[in-house]
């Protein structure tokens, strides 16, 4: 979606959609991913996409990174032990001043293939009154009316034993533009080097409120937290457009550095308020043809402006 007063338009009912969809406005909180926890990071490249990217950050040098853990709900109460997506967002900071962010679920696929599907599944997730919890049948409705949809709002994201073992996709394809000024689609994944792991709903019951926040200031005590970023090049054909499909396992897929998380963020609160923007990239990364890519930067934009007047 182009930057236009009909993107900025769409982007107030998405979020007031949100907010209704979060049991209500939270002030000051962001209107998804409203409870995090930021860190201090370090990104290594391999060099594998030095070829294929001038990305400043993909090349040789080491970057300083910024990376927030966060539970997906716009609701700061709900717990660690809700079986909800979880968020890593990263920012790299480039040697010439200038950052660029990377924004990951614990799920391969988005659940809306354009803005006006998210906005329509929103409205579907909007809790009963009564109950607290969306109706079924609104949801089963949507569904119906969107089948292409039906394997994405079906994903069921692990509950993870640790923020440091959980898998995080950013969902969308990019354009890699190498020296001569070709462009090759991407996928990015965050693998965790300690493994995936999850919890049992049985397992998941015993945990505190907040034990993800809790476990990995813990185990940063005792040693870093890697994950390494794989990168999944496309094929001539394969979709751009539509976040909520993926490419096939067996395309061609490169190590292009390794995070490691080192101590908790200099200034918490500061870093906590940032917003990440998935549309701020850098010299040699384009945006795709993908409209959810582009309309996320409208929506991110109203989010910030509301938290950031205390709304």
């Amino acid at each position: 979606m182009p930057n236009s007063s009909a993107g900025r338009a769409l982007a107030v009912q998405v979020v007031d959609s949100m907010e209704r969809m979060s049991g209500g406005r939270q002030p000051g909180h962001r209107r998804s991913s409203a409870r995090g926890v930021g860190f201090r990071a370090v990104f290594t490249p391999t060099g594998a996409a030095a070829a294929l990217t001038t990305a400043a950050h993909l090349q040789a040098r080491p970057v300083a990174a910024t990376v927030r853990f966060s539970n997906s709900e716009g609701n700061p109460r709900t717990p660690d032990t809700a079986p909800v997506t979880r968020g890593m967002a990263t920012r790299f900071h480039l040697h010439d001043g200038t950052d660029t962010d990377l924004v990951a679920l614990t799920v391969p696929r988005f659940v809306a293939a354009t803005p006006r599907e998210f906005l329509d599944l929103t409205e579907a997730l909007r809790p009963d009154p009564v109950s607290g919890h969306p109706d079924p049948s609104r949801v089963h409705a949507f569904v119906q009316a969107h089948p292409h949809l039906a394997e994405a709002v079906a994903q069921q994201p692990p509950v993870p034993v640790s923020y440091a073992s959980a898998a995080y996709w950013a969902v969308h394809a990019f354009v890699w533009v190498d020296a001569a000024g070709t462009g090759r689609a991407v996928r990015y994944r965050w693998e965790p080097e300690a493994g995936r792991l999850a919890l049992t709903a049985d397992q998941a019951a015993t945990r505190t409120a907040h034990y993800l926040t809790d476990e990995i200031r813990g185990r940063l005590e005792r040693a870093p937290v890697s994950f390494s970023l794989r990168v999944q090049l496309a094929d001539p054909g394969d979709p751009t457009h539509d976040p909520t499909t993926t490419w096939p396992d067996h395309r061609t897929e490169i190590t292009a550095g390794r995070l490691e998380i080192t101590a908790p963020c200099d200034d918490p609160d500061h870093r906590n308020t940032q917003p990440f923007d998935p549309t701020r990239l850098t010299d040699g990364i384009q945006l795709s043809d993908d409209p959810v890519l582009a309309f996320r930067s409208h929506a991110y934009a109203e989010s910030h402006h509301r938290r950031s007047h205390g709304r």
